[in-house]
């Protein structure tokens, strides 16, 4: 398999990084130079890897296409691209639907977006795809879970999602910092905070199948501290915000 990257921004670094610890059968991976501090990064991690001056020759010579430029590029560039119907496409452009990028490519190919996440370069965490696809499915299998959506509507919905990851970094920063202010080491604050949600996380996610109420339910005590901490947030309004902010970031993605 020879795969080709259009775009070499942070989301391509961490797929290229995930597939190169991963057991997938690549032959070859071409990478543009959108970004030549990345890219000249990635060349060193692996023999397979080519940098390319153009994004055409990387077209003509891959069987998977990767779009990793952001929407303003991609209507830019997308057009005057020539691809072939034997190629599979995979869109990581959040603005770029599949009627919108199907314009632009112009021949019958197969098309399915994804949307990973910086974690996919430890190969983990969900990669949601649409439409449904066995291979694509197979493919980032390897690289994290795969979720096949059927409904480009609610794919969108993933996009809202993704919106909250530097929030919940900033949480972690200033829970840390907040620790290493009472007299603890940056380094320890970090590490402690950072292992702390790490590991609620795995406890969630081995819950996941339950109703998550229960997990919030079992973490308190009556009169605890942890009930107190989520009673002043709550009073607070924090996850009312929560709500708000993912419906602003939704309608932003439906305007565009």
């Amino acid at each position: 398999m020879k795969l080709g990257f259009i775009g070499t921004g942070q989301i391509a670094k961490a797929t290229i990084l995930g597939i190169l610890g991963s057991n997938l059968k690549v032959d070859r991976i071409y990478i543009s130079q959108r970004n030549m501090n990345i890219s000249r990064q990635l060349s060193k991690k692996s023999k397979k890897i080519s940098i390319l001056k153009d994004n055409q020759e990387i077209i003509n010579k891959s069987n998977w296409v990767f779009l990793s430029i952001t929407p303003n590029v991609g209507n830019k560039i997308l057009k005057d691209l020539k691809f072939k119907p034997s190629q599979t496409i995979i869109n990581f452009i959040s603005t770029i639907g599949m009627s919108q990028l199907k314009k632009y490519i112009k021949v019958k190919a197969e098309i399915v977006r994804a949307l990973p996440l910086p974690p996919i370069s430890l190969r983990k965490g969900p990669v949601p795809i649409f439409p449904p696809n066995t291979k694509v499915k197979f493919f980032f299998n390897h690289l994290g879970t795969a979720i096949e959506i059927s409904n480009e509507k609610l794919f969108t919905n993933f996009w809202c999602m993704t919106a909250m990851m530097a929030p919940f970094y900033e949480n972690l920063n200033i829970l840390s910092k907040w620790l290493s202010n009472k007299g603890l080491k940056k380094i320890d604050a970090q590490k402690y905070i950072t292992s702390l949600f790490f590991a609620m996380s795995e406890d969630a996610v081995v819950n996941s199948k339950k109703d998550l109420k229960f997990l919030v339910k079992n973490s308190q005590t009556p009169g605890g501290f942890n009930e107190q901490a989520l009673n002043e947030l709550r009073k607070s309004g924090f996850y009312k915000l929560l709500n708000k902010t993912a419906n602003s970031i939704l309608k932003r993605l439906n305007k565009v």
